[in-house]
C-alpha cells in the first residue's frame, strides 16, 4: 500500500513472519494502528525492533480465568483432589479475602499472562455475601491499572449457587450496574439448576450483557444442564452471546453424540471453552486405573462450527494447584491430551487460543493494515511450530506501545583451546 514515506513512523518491527514459514516482512505502526505490512521497505521510524524471524500475531485471548481466587494454595487443603473439595475449600477461604490481597494475587497472574503474550482475558469474579464486593473492587482496579498491556472483561459470577442465596442475585445485579461486563452462573452448585439458569438470563436481559456458564462438570453424560441452557438461549434470543465452560461429560460420549451436540450448540450460537489443566486434575478420581481424561473434545465441536477456545481457568488453588497463565503451554497440553498430530489439527489448536477465542469474546482480531497495532512475537516459524514446541514469547505491543520484552536467550559456550 502507499504510505507517507516523508513522515516518520512510530515503530517498525522488522523481519517477522505473519504466515507459517512465510516470507519475512516488516510491520509499520503509526498512531497505534498498523500502517503497512511489507517486505524490506525503507522508512524512517522513531523506534525499530528486530524480530529476527519470529512469528507475529495478534496475541493470545484467555476466555476463562479466575483472578480473584488465584494463588491461595497456602490457605487451602487438598486431600481429595475433587471438584466438591475445591468448591468447599475456596468457599472457606473467601471470607478472608481483602481487596488488597485479591489485587496482589491477581496482579501476579496478570503480569505472568502479559509476559506470556496474552492481550485480552475474561475473568470470573465471585460476588456473594461471603466475598462481598471486595474481589470485584480489586479486579476493577486491576483492569484499569493493566490496561496499557491487556484488556480485561469482568464476569460477575455466582460460584456457590443462586436460588439458595437470595442476596447473591441482588449483589450480581448491583455489580452489573457498576462495571461488570457480563454475568456468569454455575448451575451444578445450585439445588435448582434450571431456576439458576433462568435467573442468570433474567439478569443478562435486564442489563443487556453476555452470559458465561460453568456447566456439566462431571463424567456422567446423563447428568446435564446443557439442554436448559440451549433452550434459554433461544428463548431469550441470546444466540452468539452465550458461552459454556468445562462440559467435561462430553468426554464420556461417543463421537457421533458429540457431533449431535455440536450441531445443537452451533444452531444456538453457544461457544465452548475447555480448561485442560483443571479438567484433568479434578476428574476421574474414582478410577484406580485407566483414568479418564475428562477433557471435552473441543476440536470435534469446532469442526462442526462451534466457536471453541482453550483457556487457563485457575492458577495455584484447589481447582488447579499449578499454572503460569501461559496459553501456548495450555494449547500444547490440550493437543497432547486429545492426541492430535496433523498440521490442520495443530493449527486449529492455535486458533483456539487466538482467533477463535477472539470470536467468542466478539472482538476484532488479527494483523491487517488499519487494525489496532496489538502485536505479539513468538520464537517459532508459525502457529503449528509454536504449539508443537511451546514457542517462547519474545515481545509484545498494545496499540503500538511496547508492553513487555522477554529478551533473547543466550547460550554461553566455552572457548575452545
Amino acid at each position: 500500500m502507499s504510505m507517507q514515506r516523508d513522515k516518520p513512523l512510530d515503530l517498525v518491527i522488522r523481519d517477522v513472519r505473519v504466515e507459517e514459514d512465510g516470507v519475512l516482512v516488516d510491520i509499520a505502526v503509526r498512531d497505534g494502528l498498523i500502517a503497512a505490512i511489507e517486505p524490506r521497505f525503507s522508512c524512517d521510524a522513531v523506534s525499530d525492533f528486530d524480530g529476527k524471524g519470529s512469528f507475529a500475531f495478534g496475541g493470545f485471548i484467555d476466555t476463562h480465568v479466575h483472578l480473584d481466587k488465584a494463588c491461595i494454595l497456602d490457605r487451602c487443603s487438598i486431600c481429595e483432589g475433587t471438584l466438591a473439595e475445591a468448591v468447599r475449600e475456596t468457599a472457606r477461604a473467601k471470607p478472608g479475602f481483602t481487596e488488597e490481597d485479591v489485587y496482589e494475587r491477581a496482579a501476579r497472574v496478570v503480569e505472568r499472562a502479559i509476559s506470556h503474550g496474552t492481550v485480552r482475558m475474561r475473568t470470573f469474579v465471585e460476588i456473594d455475601p461471603r466475598a462481598g464486593f471486595r474481589s470485584f473492587e480489586a479486579i476493577k482496579r486491576i483492569r484499569a491499572d493493566y490496561a496499557f498491556a491487556i484488556d480485561i472483561e469482568i464476569c460477575a459470577f455466582a460460584q456457590d449457587g443462586l436460588t439458595n442465596d437470595t442476596d447473591t442475585w441482588n449483589m450480581l445485579d448491583a455489580a452489573l450496574s457498576d462495571g461488570a461486563d457480563l454475568i456468569g452462573g454455575c448451575p451444578y452448585t445450585d439445588p435448582d439448576p434450571e431456576a439458576h439458569i433462568a435467573r442468570i438470563f433474567e439478569l443478562a436481559a435486564k442489563h443487556d450483557v453476555a452470559v458465561d456458564f460453568h456447566l456439566d462438570f462431571s463424567l456422567d453424560p446423563d447428568k446435564t444442564d446443557l439442554p436448559a441452557v440451549i433452550a434459554a438461549t433461544k428463548r431469550h434470543g441470546w444466540q452468539g452471546r452465550v458461552s459454556i465452560g468445562h462440559v467435561t461429560n462430553l468426554s464420556a460420549l461417543p463421537e457421533a453424540s458429540v457431533i449431535e451436540i455440536a450441531n445443537a450448540l452451533t444452531e444456538a450460537g453457544i461457544a465452548l471453552t475447555v480448561l485442560p489443566a483443571t479438567d484433568l486434575f479434578l476428574n476421574g478420581r474414582a478410577h484406580a486405573r485407566l483414568v479418564p481424561r475428562g477433557v471435552a473434545p473441543a476440536h470435534i465441536l469446532a469442526a462442526q462450527g462451534v466457536v471453541a477456545s482453550i483457556a487457563t481457568n485457575n492458577v495455584l488453588n484447589p481447582f488447579t494447584p499449578f499454572g503460569d497463565a501461559s496459553l501456548i503451554r495450555m494449547a500444547n497440553l490440550y493437543a497432547n491430551v486429545v492426541q492430535l498430530s496433523r498440521d490442520a489439527e495443530i493449527a486449529g489448536v492455535f486458533d483456539m487460543v487466538g482467533r477463535s477465542a477472539a470470536r467468542q469474546l466478539g472482538i476484532r482480531y488479527g494483523l491487517a493494515v488499519g487494525n489496532d497495532a496489538t502485536i505479539i512475537l513468538i520464537d517459532a516459524a508459525g502457529p503449528k511450530a509454536a504449539v508443537r514446541e511451546v514457542g517462547r514469547i519474545v515481545a509484545g505491543w498494545k496499540s503500538g506501545r511496547q508492553s513487555f520484552d522477554n529478551g533473547r536467550p543466550q547460550i554461553h559456550k566455552p572457548d575452545r583451546q
